[in-house]
């Protein structure tokens, strides 16, 4: 689940690895590819590549993590090729920030509030009005904006139905990561790191509210999770809508599985108990 767009569990096939004119482009000429975990991320030396879809869209999320300073993250420090360009044939750089997924769930919602402070400056990409991705069709489903049929053995049944509590909320919106869950990596007394960033054009609150019903469907964590962020604003909208988003992408997402709805089951008992 970590490191792609979306926490589906799934089986693909192995990524192919970055070729080497790519390398020697982000200054890790002879360096050889190690896939980090299941991918699509590979470390050459000291930094990293992973392919992108959008090339405007990876650009932008470079530009943005190079000049973010968020307190107390370590954000991974893109890097240009030498040509001066933020991605090269598909693919992207960064440093290689040492850490490691682990299941400390209300740092990862207290790195979510501190990234998104810092990120309140960032302007609404253009590139967000044409994405048409499976989650950020997802994410329109989940806030009322577009009409998606969803396959309804595979959460959209419980979707339709947990629709109907919707109610409008009033938060500011602005560019947030809306995938952390398993992409803040930990080492030991460091601050924790972010290593890439998805952008949305939503609430921080749901930021946060996306990394619970995560860690809730995924992660083996309980509702005390959710119980210690209620301070939040509009904290049971925004779990409804947090939960819509995840059920509409498991219901549109080719790699989704019996667990990864199994999960978000039991995270929708965690939300109805709050509506």
């Amino acid at each position: 689940m970590p490191g792609c767009r979306g926490s589906v569990s799934g089986v693909s096939a192995r990524p192919e690895p970055p070729p080497p004119h790519v390398c020697a482009a982000f200054g890790a000429r002879g360096a050889e590819p190690e896939l980090i975990g299941a991918g699509p991320v590979w470390r050459c030396g000291d930094i990293t590549l992973k392919p992108v879809v959008n090339t405007s869209e990876a650009a932008w999320v470079a530009q943005a993590l190079d000049s973010l300073d968020a307190p107390g993250v370590r954000i991974a420090q893109p890097l240009r090729s030498t040509d001066g360009r933020w991605v090269i044939g598909g693919w992207t750089a960064m440093r290689y920030v040492a850490g490691r997924f682990e299941p400390r769930y209300d740092d990862v919602v207290a790195v979510s509030l501190r990234l998104h402070e810092a990120a309140s400056r960032l302007a609404r990409p253009a590139f967000l009005d044409n994405r048409n991705d499976v989650f950020s069709r997802a994410d329109r489903a989940a806030f009322g904006e577009e009409d998606v049929a969803l396959d309804t053995a595979r959460g959209g049944r419980l979707f339709d139905v947990l629709a109907a509590s919707r109610r409008t909320i009033v938060l500011p919106q602005q560019v947030v990561h809306g995938d952390l869950f398993g992409n803040v990596l930990f080492a030991g007394n460091a601050p924790p790191a972010i290593v890439d960033f998805t952008p949305y054009w939503r609430p921080v609150e749901w930021a946060a509210a996306v990394v619970v019903v995560d860690a809730v469907a995924w992660g083996g964590a309980d509702a005390s999770l959710a119980d210690r962020w209620d301070h939040l604003p509009e904290w049971p909208q925004c779990l409804l809508r947090a939960l819509l988003f995840r059920l509409a992408v498991n219901a549109l997402h080719p790699s989704a599985t019996e667990d990864s709805l199994r999960g978000l089951d039991n995270a929708a008992h965690l939300v109805t108990a709050r509506l």
